[in-house]
């Protein structure tokens, strides 16, 4: 507590009672000298006269208000002065309250039991502050290294398919991923099944984020071109040569799998279709996913499929299959419901007569071009490039034999 009064007579008063009351005093003749002695110490109470000569009790507040210091100081102004027009100048300046001179020793100790319940308050408000500020530094660095790691398991999953661009001879296969976030559940690729025949594939795994991308990259493992033997659509042929699986089964076999052996909450759609190079015909199964489409050479754009059921739902789910044949410049597409569902600025989703127009709208574009040309329709379509769900896309572009 810091007692500022020109009256040395008022000032031992003063000092002498607060000390009965428990506190620690020290004393200060004039303003000048209350200043010094608040530069070296923090004091949480000040007790000053208002008139005295030299720096009035008025300007010293100002001053003390502005010292920098980590907690409260409250001051109280001992005035014989009652007009409301000096009062708000103690007010402006940061006085927290006034007594007036004869000071009456009660109303003095009610006061400053009032100030003692804001500096403990503003203490408690001090120190929950730091708190929150210690908190906010730990999310920050735990935001930090989730971002780093997200980052690393982007590049990950981008090495997922490391190949955006294929050629296998009879055709090429030209791919699209883009993850709403970090990481996404969508996948895309393909694989040799043999000299003449290739697989190709989209996934789209339910959810988003990390849970979603493991799951892709469980799923990669199973229809990866780099590792035949563990290729779930796959099987050891006549001679030892390599042969596939029809797409439907391919489907009940992912089916079985999910719910018997990786027992995950999660499900996911599928489009899968072996293309043979050699004649062209091409046979696929749908299992929820949204329908392939053909971009015939002369910009006429099928429809394939027959809906399905996702993978991972229902055991014993029947797949069906169909067939189609491609000729010389036809391309097989498969895409992502982050293309059909994406909706407008109103509501409104692009659906599949949307994108079958936009195909139609881009069909004279190389296939990688398309590509691209869809992604910047779609950002059109939804007033911006940010996407609510992962987009992706499959292009097979058919050579001919």
């Amino acid at each position: 507590m810091l007692v500022v009064d020109d009256s040395k007579a008022q000032r031992r008063v003063l000092a002498l009672q607060l000390q009965r009351w428990g506190y620690q005093v020290t004393e200060a003749a004039s303003g000048e000298e209350a200043l010094e002695a608040c530069r070296a110490v923090p004091f949480e109470m000040v007790l000053s006269d208002w008139m005295m000569p030299g720096m009035t009790g008025l300007e010293f507040c100002r001053k003390f208000k502005d010292l920098p210091r980590e907690g409260y100081g409250y001051f109280v102004l001992l005035t014989s002065k009652s007009e409301k027009t000096e009062v708000a100048d103690g007010l402006e300046v940061g006085a927290d309250d006034f007594l007036s001179k004869p000071v009456s020793f009660d109303e003095l100790r009610a006061r400053l039991r009032a100030g003692e319940r804001i500096l403990g308050m503003q203490r408690e408000l001090v120190q929950k502050n730091r708190l929150i500020g210690a908190t906010l530094d730990e999310l920050q660095k735990l935001y930090d290294s989730l971002d780093r790691d997200l980052i690393e398991a982007r590049k990950l999953q981008d090495g997922l398919m490391r190949d955006r661009f294929r050629d296998y001879g009879g055709g090429t296969v030209s791919l699209l991923l883009k993850p709403s976030g970090h990481v996404g559940g969508d996948l895309v690729g393909s694989f040799a099944i043999d000299s003449q025949r290739v697989g190709v594939f989209s996934v789209d795994v339910s959810g988003h984020g990390v849970a979603s991308a493991m799951m892709t990259a469980r799923l990669a493992g199973l229809l990866s071109g780099g590792s035949p033997d563990q290729n779930i659509a796959l099987k050891a042929g006549a001679q030892g040569r390599r042969d596939a699986y029809p797409p439907a089964l391919v489907a009940e076999r992912l089916n079985r799998l999910m719910l018997e052996e990786l027992r995950v909450d999660q499900y996911f759609t599928l489009a899968y279709a072996e293309v043979n190079m050699a004649t062209g015909a091409f046979a696929l199964t749908q299992a929820g996913h949204p329908h392939p489409m053909v971009l015939r050479k002369g910009g006429r754009v099928e429809m394939l499929g027959e809906g399905g059921l996702p993978i991972g739902l229902f055991d014993g789910a029947i797949h069906g299959q169909t067939r189609g044949q491609l000729r010389a410049g036809d391309r097989l597409i498969l895409v992502s419901d982050g293309l059909t569902e994406c909706p407008d600025p109103a509501g409104t989703e692009l659906g599949s007569e949307g994108l079958r127009q936009l195909l139609a709208l881009n069909a004279g574009l190389p296939s990688a071009d398309l590509l691209e040309a869809l992604v910047w329709d779609l950002a059109h379509h939804a007033g911006g490039s940010e996407f609510p769900d992962d987009v992706s896309a499959l292009i097979f572009d058919y050579r001919g034999a």
